[in-house]
């Protein structure tokens, strides 16, 4: 396998490591902001912070300009992967696009001035690397600007384990519609939410704040993760408490998200006691959840959906300039449903890099893996099988 290798077109491709040292992080940095579409866990800060929990035998396929070292490399392509040898029990290796428990989106950065090059240039890059031309894209969006490059490459591609996630999409919307934003919620689950905000508020205000400054975001993690391990979390032995190399994953990316303004966390609090946590990087005009936290200790006042509910009104009202939330949810989660009507389709999406005679043998063996996988599912729930993550998170110790 080389690791670099002239494409055609004048482009060059590259497989490198996770090295926060490299002289191309900027150039990183630069696709991340200017992607077509935007993934901030793909991006450089974000990647970069989870490399000592997550990132065990990632490593990156490069699109550039030019050799990335040389002094003015410009990316117009970055997917980090890892390369599977027996997915499949068979000595059929591919390219699996990079996922962990907090890596919920899989669409790779391509240059938003011509994404059709760098796709073109991606899904060449492992044949003249000497790598398998096959890829598996995990949590891709399904519809959009991606499957539309994928169609007009020509190239063949299937998909696995389809579903769609609640979404908050006010993009297009005027004042009066995103005034009746939460139109749609029932009668009955409107007095739900009064009767849960009055329980909460008899002992005491409440407040709602949305937090951005660097200077907060340390501490505010801090009393997300001691609010998460006060619940069943904590007694589980599952907490991010119990998990030291996340919480310095969390601390490094927020530290790194915050000085550019691209996270913010969202609260619930009585004084000082905090009622719910949200953490939520920010691309643009577009917010992603990663992690939620609430107090336990008096269910019947719902403190983590008052806060869903609290942020979709500061949304639709213009307190926040954001347009859209990904929840970033599994199907079957209902905090994201039950407020956001639109719906982002995601499906692992197996891709064709460059001609590859083993395609439909791939296609067919990751369509019986499917299928394996939804009736251990159905047998173990004793109902139909949800979508699940393409590979477990790894984790070190």
């Amino acid at each position: 396998m080389a690791d670099i290798a002239a494409l055609p077109g004048g482009f060059v491709a590259a497989v490198r490591p996770l090295d926060p040292r490299a002289p191309w992080i900027p150039a990183w940095r630069a696709l991340g902001a200017a992607s077509l579409i935007r993934n901030p866990f793909y991006e450089a800060g974000y990647a970069l912070a989870a490399r000592d929990a997550f990132g065990a035998g990632v490593r990156l396929l490069l699109v550039a300009d030019r050799p990335p070292e040389a002094p003015g490399a410009r990316l117009v392509a970055v997917w980090p992967f890892r390369l599977s040898r027996r997915r499949w029990g068979l000595p059929l290796p591919l390219l699996m696009g990079w996922t962990h428990g907090y890596a919920p989106f899989g669409a790779p950065l391509l240059d938003g001035a011509d994404p059709q090059a760098a796709l073109a240039g991606l899904l060449a890059a492992p044949g003249v690397l000497g790598l398998p031309p096959r890829l598996l894209l995990p949590n891709a969006p399904a519809d959009g600007p991606l499957p539309d490059l994928l169609t007009a490459q020509g190239g063949r591609r299937a998909a696995y384990w389809p579903h769609d996630r609640g979404l908050l999409d006010l993009s297009g919307f005027g004042p009066e519609a995103r005034s009746g934003y939460l139109g749609h919620l029932s009668g009955q689950r409107r007095r739900k939410l009064r009767r849960a905000r009055a329980r909460l508020e008899a002992a005491g205000p409440v407040t709602f704040e949305i937090l951005a400054a660097p200077e907060a975001l340390g501490p505010a993690l801090d009393a997300h993760v001691a609010l998460e391990t006060a619940g069943w979390k904590g007694q589980a032995g599952t907490s991010l408490a119990q998990r030291p190399a996340e919480i310095a994953f969390l601390r490094a990316a927020l530290a790194d998200l915050g000085a550019a303004d691209g996270v913010r966390i969202a609260r619930l609090r009585r004084g000082e006691q905090l009622l719910a946590s949200l953490i939520l990087p920010v691309t643009g005009r577009e917010a992603w959840v990663l992690k939620i936290a609430n107090d336990e200790t008096r269910p019947e006042t719902a403190p983590g959906v008052q806060l869903v509910h609290r942020l979709t009104e500061a949304l639709a009202a213009g307190d926040w300039p954001i347009d859209r939330i990904d929840s970033c949810a599994p199907p079957g989660f209902a905090l994201g449903t039950t407020f956001w009507t639109e719906r982002r389709p995601i499906a692992h999406l197996l891709v064709e890099g460059g001609r590859d005679p083993l395609f439909p043998v791939a296609r067919t063996l990751e369509r019986a893996r499917e299928r394996v996988a939804r009736a251990r599912v159905t047998i173990r729930s004793g109902r139909s099988a949800p979508a699940v993550p393409a590979s477990p998170p790894r984790r070190r110790p």
